[in-house]
């Protein structure tokens, strides 16, 4: 049956409102109220009315309250530092709120002692042939950046936030974006800071990183945010680190992944594939946005 067809009864609206509806039912009412105004509004009446619409309304007004005392006090702050542009501190405190984990958690920390790590094993430590492994490990670190900054674990209020305007997919690339510009710049810092030269390049992992972190969340559509992260990782270490441990060549494992990393991140021909893997990544994350406002 479809949208057009039928419209939800006063009945019908007040049995999912107290919860007496069945769940295939009342699934197939939430389908279809995302497409018809009039029983949405009629629906949300009927919540409003019953047991329910007293609890909700105490909640929203909570919340509402919190909103405008903290914004309340930002802008306070605002005013009293004296600073150019201080009025704008609400909307970076948003900003900051919607960019989750990767600039307000543990995260970024996590990012910087590994960069840190990776500097002291090969000036501390004087442990040779580090720059190969954190090149290895640079394209996976924003992928794991990227599971660890979205859903429900990342977020107390992800349920709401998810439905919001800015919810969905739009959310997801703020919090990828924050990720990305947390952890390119640490990471490539540390490789060029890393003793040797040569190939690959300290700044050879960007694109692959760019285009593994689209890859992941082309596959979260279909199975989920951290389990797209760790195919991607997976496949990503598999393709680097077996080849490089199970060779029967002469020399250290470190040098072997060297010379596996050369093979798929230096030259034109590896960095093409490359950004052509990432524009088609991104095209298919925009042909499936939809996809991303129920992201599991």
């Amino acid at each position: 049956m479809t949208h057009a067809r039928w419209h939800a009864t006063d009945t019908l609206a007040a049995r999912y409102a107290d919860g007496t509806l069945p769940e295939s039912e009342a699934w197939s009412l939430e389908k279809h109220l995302e497409h018809c105004t009039s029983c949405a509004t009629r629906v949300s009446h009927a919540v409003r009315a019953g047991t329910a619409g007293a609890v909700l309304g105490e909640v929203r007004e909570a919340v509402l309250r919190e909103a405008l005392l903290q914004e309340a006090l930002l802008q306070e702050l605002g005013s009293r530092s004296g600073v150019p542009g201080a009025g704008r501190f609400p909307r970076l405190a948003r900003a900051l709120w919607a960019a989750g984990p990767a600039v307000r958690g543990a995260w970024s920390l996590a990012v910087l002692v590994v960069a840190l790590g990776a500097v002291a094993l090969g000036y501390g430590a004087g442990v040779a042939g580090v720059r190969p492994l954190l090149l290895a490990l640079a394209p996976v670190v924003p992928v794991l950046g990227v599971a660890l900054s979205y859903g429900p674990h990342a977020d107390p209020v992800h349920e709401i936030a998810a439905a919001s305007p800015s919810g969905g997919l739009r959310l997801l690339l703020t919090r990828t974006v924050a990720v990305l510009l947390v952890s390119l710049p640490l990471l490539t810092l540390a490789g060029l800071l890393l003793p040797g030269s040569g190939a690959p390049g300290a700044a050879a992992w960007l694109l692959p990183g760019l285009a593994l972190t689209l890859a992941s969340l082309a596959l979260a559509g279909y199975v989920g945010s951290r389990a797209g992260a760790a195919v991607t990782c997976g496949g990503w270490l598999c393709a680097v680190l077996a080849p490089a441990l199970t060779s029967p060549s002469d020399g250290a494992p470190l040098a072997r992944l060297a010379e596996q990393l050369s093979a798929v991140l230096d030259g034109p021909l590896a960095q093409g594939t490359w950004a052509a893997s990432a524009v088609l990544c991104a095209a298919a994350l925009a042909a499936r946005r939809a996809v991303y406002d129920r992201l599991p």
